[in-house]
């Protein structure tokens, strides 16, 4: 799974979604893409189970790029424990996605195939999204 080899903070504050994605929101590599149009933070296990489905359906071919990665630690305290003592321990990694932010990108498979695979891989994730493609792609 994706995670930041090393950080300058160990635990982050929880912060706020709001607004459109200010970057990321063009595709740049491949002919088809999928754009979130909700706000969310996404794991470092959705990405990852994700791209499981999209190169599963791809059976390995074309190229894949993955647009987002999660650099920000989410703490929680374990269950079952009173409050106070302070912050949780770093618990897994997510990003958080604004609308309009591309998330995954795909190039070297039919249209219909590169849609299916996007179609399986939102159904992992929290946002909603929709599928894109370059104007004069194949």
């Amino acid at each position: 799974m994706l995670s930041p080899k090393r950080t300058k903070y160990r635990k982050a504050f929880k912060g706020r979604l709001r607004g459109q994605a200010k970057g990321g929101y063009e595709l740049n590599f491949g002919s088809y893409g999928l754009k979130a149009t909700t706000s969310e933070r996404v794991t470092a296990r959705q990405i990852e189970a994700s791209r499981r489905a999209i190169t599963r359906r791809m059976r390995r071919v074309g190229k894949l790029w993955i647009r987002v990665f999660p650099d920000l630690p989410v703490s929680s305290k374990p269950a079952e424990v009173r409050q106070g003592k302070g912050k949780g321990s770093p618990d897994y990694w997510a990003v958080r996605v604004a609308p309009g932010r591309i998330l995954f990108e795909l190039d070297g498979v039919p249209r219909d195939i590169a849609e299916d695979a996007f179609r399986l891989a939102a159904a992992k994730l929290p946002v909603k999204t929709r599928f894109i493609e370059r104007i004069g792609a194949q």
